[in-house]
């Protein structure tokens, strides 16, 4: 656990060196780090659940402004963390957030559907909390909030440049970190995009993608969202 703990920082910290550069290169007008603001509950997830021996990582892309930025927890609609995860600690405000992207903390009633989706699910196959993070343990690439001048969510497939590439090799190297303190032998990535970045990081592991929840991926949304379960249930243990 301390392992991870230290490498949240490392990501962290080098996430921070990096905005400046990504707003003066890149779409990039606001970037902000769950990481720091919301770094208790990011913490309390790790100290909570990194320890039960998942050895399987699933593998989202970075934050959306309704869930982990939010929370500082992967894919953390704020209903989630509080109810299945059982974490209500203090957010604090971002520097330098869009005003059209509030940060309200895990009191936030607007839940974000791909983390509410998934989390239910992995809580329907598995049980509570802890039976979850005996099997899987949640990762998002890159942890920070990329927002154009306009409001728009970035994703880091969009952007290019030197800070960008910079941006990814220190995420890459997070997940590096993560897999090596879990002892981790299995990715799942959450979207082709995850599994791409996992495969280029990370040889030697079992490494595979099931659909993303999104509720702007036609994929998730077939079949009143049976075709998405069935996906992912294919790749859990």
């Amino acid at each position: 656990m301390r392992e991870l703990l230290d490498a949240m920082e490392q990501l962290s910290t080098r996430c921070d060196e990096l905005i400046p550069d990504l707003i003066a290169q890149t779409p990039v007008a606001f970037a902000t780090n769950p990481l720091d603001y919301a770094k208790i509950p990011a913490q309390t997830y790790i100290e909570k659940f990194g320890h039960l021996g998942a050895k399987t990582v699933m593998l989202g892309m970075n934050p959306g402004p309704w869930g982990m930025a939010q929370t500082g927890i992967p894919f953390g609609a704020t209903g989630i963390v509080r109810d299945l995860l059982a974490i209500d600690e203090e957010v604090f405000q971002p520097k330098g957030a869009h005003p059209k992207r509030p940060v309200e903390g895990i009191s936030m009633n607007r839940q974000e559907v791909s983390g509410t989706r998934l989390w239910d699910l992995l809580s329907e196959h598995y049980g509570g909390a802890e039976e979850i993070h005996k099997n899987v343990y949640l990762v998002n690439h890159c942890p920070l909030l990329l927002i154009s001048e306009e409001g728009k969510n970035l994703t880091p497939d969009k952007l290019s440049g030197r800070a960008a590439r910079e941006l990814l090799a220190v995420c890459d190297q997070h997940l590096i970190d993560v897999v090596d303190a879990l002892k981790a032998v299995r990715i799942i990535g959450i979207g082709k995009y995850a599994e791409k970045r996992a495969s280029r990081a990370i040889s030697g592991l079992e490494i595979t993608s099931v659909w993303h929840p999104s509720p702007a991926s036609p994929l998730a949304n077939r079949n009143g969202g049976a075709d998405w379960k069935a996906n992912v249930l294919s790749a859990l243990i």
